[in-house]
């Protein structure tokens, strides 16, 4: 059984009483050991299907549909105080913004052991050696863990966040955005690191980002979000090697490379459509270069074109698109 099941998850905030379909029937597993990667521009709804599964939107969001299966229980039915027991030792997440992510008035020794003491019934000596543990784990001083957030550099308190995520014990990590905000050396640092932790403790990752070559380099399979869908989604090496989407071929072509001939870069002309009044039929046709009358009166559907290689386009598989 996958440690993750997402099956047909739908998600709208509500402004001004009308809905903004921020996630439509998104679908995806996730095994033991296996990272998962979801791309896509910003607004796609990447983010929202993390805080979906977590549940922690914001009071105007709310899930219409779908499942969450979490080692086979719905999180969706589950109750807030139901919630609360299992975040952070079912599953936890790795906000996107370091500086953000502590109470800068707390030690940080302190924030990860109040979780600890409530999930566990464990002492605070008992959780400050588990703490200090995870410090060395993580690559970081046990001695600094009595510091406050503002003692700590980006990439200090991206670490500390990580041994807050491994402070219960889950069995997902959810990481949203981790590396956005440090330099490109501190970025392979902490990728190395939650690699390394991930094959240690048997995790399930759940990698989202809007760097591609950070979904090439780290994860074994890749979900492309546009507007709320999944349009493509396989292993990351024919999602790359084998586009089906011309969303996610441009995506790819609009990424700049250090190896092979050099080329002009890919654009996509236009913007992501405004998801409170959405285009009809598929949602990238205003922007799409192969769009025929078909893609702007129906709805494709989601298909598995070759073995675990899907998406959602008319033409998928017709287009010889590469990556």
């Amino acid at each position: 059984m996958p440690i993750l099941e997402v099956e047909s998850l739908s998600t709208h905030y509500y402004l001004g009483g009308k809905p903004v379909r921020a996630v439509e029937d998104v679908s995806f597993t996730i095994d033991k050991q296996e990272t998962l990667g979801v791309a896509g521009e910003s607004g796609c709804g990447k983010t929202t299907t993390a805080y979906s599964i977590m549940r922690i939107l914001p009071v105007n969001g709310k899930i219409i549909g779908g499942k969450v299966l979490l080692d086979g229980e719905d999180l969706t039915t589950k109750t807030e105080e139901q919630m609360r027991k299992l975040r952070w030792r079912s599953a936890s997440i790795v906000f996107q913004y370091a500086m953000n992510a502590f109470n800068p008035v707390l030690r940080i020794v302190d924030q990860i052991t109040e979780v600890m003491m409530e999930k566990f019934k464990v002492s605070e000596e008992e959780a400050e050696d588990i703490v200090a543990n995870l410090f060395d784990e993580v690559g970081l001083e046990p001695s600094r863990m009595r510091d406050y957030p503002h003692e700590f550099s980006g990439g200090m308190l991206q670490r500390a966040i990580i041994a807050q995520a491994l402070s219960c014990d889950p069995k997902l990590i959810i990481a949203d955005e981790p590396v956005t905000a440090l330099d490109v050396i501190v970025q392979n640092k902490i990728l190395d690191l939650l690699r390394s932790l991930q094959k240690k403790y048997d995790l399930g990752v759940l990698f989202i980002t809007h760097d591609l070559s950070v979904v090439a380099e780290n994860c074994d399979s890749t979900a492309i979000m546009y507007a709320g869908n999944i349009v493509e989604k396989g292993s990351t090496s024919n999602v790359f090697k084998r586009s089906l989407h011309p969303y996610t071929y441009k995506l790819i072509g609009a990424f700049p490379r250090i190896s092979g001939p050099k080329k002009r870069l890919e654009f996509i002309p236009g913007t992501p459509p405004n998801l409170l009044n959405p285009p009809p039929g598929c949602k990238f046709h205003p922007r799409c270069p192969f769009s025929e009358d078909i893609c702007a009166n129906q709805e494709p559907e989601y298909l598995e074109i070759s073995p675990r290689h899907y998406a959602k386009c008319h033409f998928a598989g017709q287009l010889n698109l590469g990556g």
